[in-house]
């Protein structure tokens, strides 16, 4: 399969420091890599209801989550650029995992099965002197990918606050020169023997 990449953007500010560090990082991909880029504010989707002990899911058919749906499982390789928020995932990028339970629900999708082996990857923009604090959201990430038996490749992290602040952090514009190269493990729990 011909690598894609999906871009799913999760702040509420365009053209914000993380998704400047994700182009930054894309731009070093070759060129017979496909991209796709959805913004999650400019396709908003509506808060997940969670049917698993009521009904089975459906398989969205049109609309914001039809396209985040289809985008997600023609992409080999999903990055989710969230910025840091209260120690994690925006609230879109949070919502948009959700939906990822219903899908696993959907009868005759197979999402679990269709995403094993794939690779989740993160970018994010902070604004706090230590990376630590984006502990969480790369737990989550990871834990993600772990669960779905997807390859997980880690996450980009830049530092940043004001609009381009991210442009001056030397550091992750170095990493994000290489951060799409090389194989990535298959993602572990943390908690799981080596």
């Amino acid at each position: 399969m011909t690598r894609r990449f999906l871009f799913v953007l999760g702040s509420s500010r365009p053209d914000g420091n993380t998704e400047l560090l994700a182009r930054r990082a894309a731009e070093q991909l070759p060129s017979d890599v496909e991209q796709q880029w959805i913004d999650l504010t400019a396709h908003p989707v509506p808060d997940f209801a969670d049917l698993r002990h009521d009904s089975d899911h459906v398989r969205p058919t049109e609309g914001a989550v039809a396209q985040l749906l289809n985008a997600t499982l023609a992409a080999t390789d999903v990055v989710i650029a969230s910025p840091l928020y209260w120690y994690s995932l925006s609230a879109q990028t949070k919502r948009y995992l959700d939906y990822w339970a219903g899908w696993l629900r959907t009868p005759g999708l197979d999402f679990k099965a269709t995403m094993a082996g794939r690779t989740l990857w993160g970018v994010t923009a902070h604004a706090h002197e230590k990376p630590e604090v984006a502990n969480p959201l790369v737990g989550s990430l990871n834990n993600t990918a772990a669960y779905m038996g997807m390859r997980f490749g880690g996450v980009l992290l830049g530092n940043g606050s004001k609009p381009g602040d991210v442009l001056k952090d030397t550091e992750a514009l170095t990493r994000a020169k290489t951060f799409f190269a090389g194989e990535t493990p298959l993602a572990r729990f943390p908690y799981e023997a080596g």
